[in-house]
């Protein structure tokens, strides 16, 4: 399927904001509003943000009615869900992807909201924005490359990782997992492709798998001990193994070191288990996942990661 590009962001547009997985409160619906006037834009909310159905935000079929809401909606220029959480699964096979076709727009999300961005990428072929969430507590620099990709389109693009990370890596022991690390030094280039680890290996086998052949394969997590993130990687491997991707970034696993007194890997011998071995390029602690400070990375774009130069460069525009 050929990608399609949404149309630019332009100063003044409308944002619908959505809650397609966990339910939200007021308060971070009034957050995700006022973030979204702050960047210059106008808001458009989904009729049905404020229901709860358990853990979720409402019943699957208003959360689906909201989002094919805001694709067929002409006012609508782009659609930015709320919050991830969980849920958004619920949605895949339900969803209208050739609405979405014909009527591209962007969208961004991270976490649960992985799902969207992997079943619309193989099922619509639109680029869609693995970034910060409506109610994300934007730092300038996920604000300056969030806005680049979506209202700044080049050819090449080059984003740098966040200094504030390896910062806080250097100056705070417990936090070491923010530090950059090269596992396999190189270059590698590919489309990115991934997310969420608990998404992409949960949907690993179905028909909105993530295809991660010669592909830059992008992951991250947060709140999930060694053991898990080692089964969690190993179910991705043995569906597709990572020698068949052109490269692999790491983000910043938050919360995920050992917990208790038991034994256990650390969380670098555990991902290292899975990187050491690759003949392609491999990281960790790169500037994306449940962190304030996360540059934006648009799904099937093109993309060159440099380990040397600790940078990732979008070889093409993600949007027209």
């Amino acid at each position: 399927m050929q990608l399609i590009k949404p149309p630019r962001l332009l100063p003044g547009d409308t944002i619908g904001l959505v809650t397609p997985a966990g339910q939200v409160s007021r308060a971070a619906i009034d957050k995700a509003i006022a973030n979204t006037e702050a960047l210059g834009f106008r808001v458009k909310l989904g009729r049905y943000l404020d229901e709860v159905n358990g853990n979720y935000a409402g019943p699957w079929e208003h959360r689906v009615e909201d989002l094919h809401g805001m694709f067929a909606d002409p006012d609508v220029n782009a659609i930015w869900a709320i919050r991830g959480g969980s849920g958004a699964m619920q949605l895949l096979p339900h969803l209208d992807y050739g609405l979405m076709r014909r009527h591209p727009k962007i969208l961004v999300g991270y976490s649960d909201i992985t799902a969207l961005h992997l079943a619309i990428h193989r099922h619509a072929g639109l680029v869609t924005f693995h970034g910060p969430v409506g109610m994300s507590t934007l730092s300038g620099y996920s604000t300056e490359h969030l806005l680049n990709v979506l209202m700044r389109p080049e050819d090449e693009y080059v984003i740098p990782m966040a200094v504030e990370n390896s910062r806080k890596a250097f100056n705070e022991p417990d936090n070491a997992h923010y530090a950059l690390r090269t596992v396999v030094p190189g270059i590698g280039t590919g489309r990115l492709m991934g997310g969420n680890l608990a998404l992409v290996s949960a949907l690993a086998g179905t028909p909105y798998a993530a295809d991660i052949r010669d592909a830059l394969l992008f992951l991250e997590e947060v709140n999930e001990e060694p053991y898990r993130v080692d089964r969690m990687l190993m179910q991705l491997n043995l569906n597709q193994p990572f020698r068949s991707a052109a490269g692999i970034m790491l983000g910043i696993f938050e919360g995920c070191g050992p917990a208790g007194d038991g034994p256990s890997l650390s969380l670098d011998q555990t991902t290292d288990q899975h990187l050491q071995p690759l003949a392609i390029p491999a990281v960790t602690g790169w500037s994306f996942g449940h962190i304030r400070h996360q540059f934006t990375l648009p799904m099937g774009i093109r993309a060159r990661m440099d380990t040397g130069r600790q940078t990732l460069t979008l070889l093409e525009a993600a949007v027209r």
